[in-house]
This record gives structure tokens, C-alpha cells and sequence, in this order.
């Protein structure tokens, strides 16, 4: 998916997960709202993303070590490293 040299987390995945369901589970239980959402591409779990006020995506891959998310919005194709910090489309 990515040049391997810049991020080997994105050149990793051989499918991409998509969200099973349209919320964030975490905001869900907390009762708060979200902005977009994420889906950890190691567990599946959907998370709000950082433009929210829990960013709860962020948070599950630093306290998970999971690297890599992809955007669960429908009309969106890219996938994010946070430690690598790199974006690839697909």
C-alpha cells in the first residue's frame, strides 16, 4: 500500500477493516458525541477521531500499540500510522 522506507505498518495490511457499526463505542458508553470516526486496522474497534472531543482513535493506538486506522467515513479511502505518522490512500 505505502513505500515500505516510509511507513511499514500501512505496507503491512493486505485488507482493510471497515467499520461494522456507525459509532463510536466509547462515546456510545459515555453518552458523548463524535465528529468522524476510525477503524483500528489490528482489532476492528471504531473510535471517534481526534477533531473529537474524547479522541478516543488516538488514545486505543497509544494505550494498544495498535499503529495503524482508517477512516470510517463512507466516502473516504486512506488509512493513518500514528507513530509513523503517514497517510496512504487506497
Amino acid at each position: 500500500m505505502a513505500d515500505p522506507q516510509t511507513c511499514t505498518h500501512i505496507d503491512a495490511l493486505e485488507t482493510i477493516r471497515h467499520a461494522k457499526k456507525r459509532e463510536c463505542e466509547e462515546c456510545v458508553k459515555l453518552g458523548s458525541e463524535w465528529v468522524h470516526l476510525r477503524t483500528c486496522q489490528e482489532c476492528g474497534v471504531t473510535l471517534c477521531c481526534d477533531s473529537s472531543p474524547n479522541k478516543h482513535a488516538s488514545r486505543h493506538a497509544s494505550h494498544s500499540g495498535h499503529p495503524v486506522i482508517a477512516s470510517a467515513e463512507p466516502s473516504e479511502r486512506w488509512v493513518y500510522c500514528f507513530p509513523d505518522e503517514a497517510f496512504a490512500e487506497y
